[in-house]
């Protein structure tokens, strides 16, 4: 499957904000907004001209590098939150928040949603006692994610439970550390999501 091999850093100073890709290193001086605050590339330091297309494109580029999707997949995601009931952009939130990947990462068990997403597509996570290795898999309310067994010694999940004091565990979810499991109380509501998007500009995009 095609997925992103370029520098992390890079997508963060191209959307001018730290979409908290590399975890650790984005909370210190060695991070690319913070050396280098201006997009990539000789052009970089020009000043952009402004347009409502291009702020609509740039809020859709972001979301979709923060929680590390491609074109089709964020396309398909945006479909889906289309037919439901509701306001679109918030369903659409609610369904990002909601994959497994983003899960592993918002109860500590993973640095970054990358690091995430290779601890579920390796099998060292299970959801109700069940191993499952897709990213993409949707949790529901009531449902528990847990680390395996047989992966609660690995160095990467003891590092990331380290690092997972500078992340606040949200709201829907319960985490216990101990037992290095959490549950899904809720879906989330948009008070509940914390990432800096501004969805209405992701719908206005996609409704032209």
């Amino acid at each position: 499957m095609a997925r992103y091999t370029g520098a992390d850093c890079r997508l963060c100073r191209r959307e001018g904000t730290k979409l908290f890709l590399k975890g650790d290193r984005c909370y210190t001086d060695k991070c690319g907004v913070e050396r280098r605050p201006y997009p990539p590339g000789q052009a970089g330091k020009r000043r952009p001209r402004d347009s409502e297309y291009r702020g609509q494109l740039r809020e859709k580029q972001k979301t979709k590098r923060l929680y590390g999707l491609l074109e089709k997949q964020f396309r398909n995601c945006y479909e889906v939150a289309n037919r439901q009931q509701g306001i679109t952009g918030e369903n659409l939130l609610r369904l990002l928040e909601s994959r497994l990947d983003n899960v592993v990462y918002r109860l500590g068990f993973a640095k970054s949603r990358d690091e995430g997403r290779q601890v579920v597509r390796h099998g060292h996570i299970t959801v109700n006692g069940r191993r499952v290795n897709i990213p993409s898999y949707r949790v529901r309310a009531g449902d528990t994610v847990a680390v395996a067994d047989k992966a609660k010694d690995l160095l990467v999940i003891k590092t990331s439970l380290i690092s997972s004091e500078k992340i606040e565990v949200p709201g829907w979810l319960e985490v216990d550390i101990e037992k290095l499991s959490g549950k899904v109380l809720s879906l989330p509501e948009r008070n509940q999501i914390d990432a800096p998007v501004r969805e209405q500009l992701i719908i206005e995009l996609y409704s032209k």
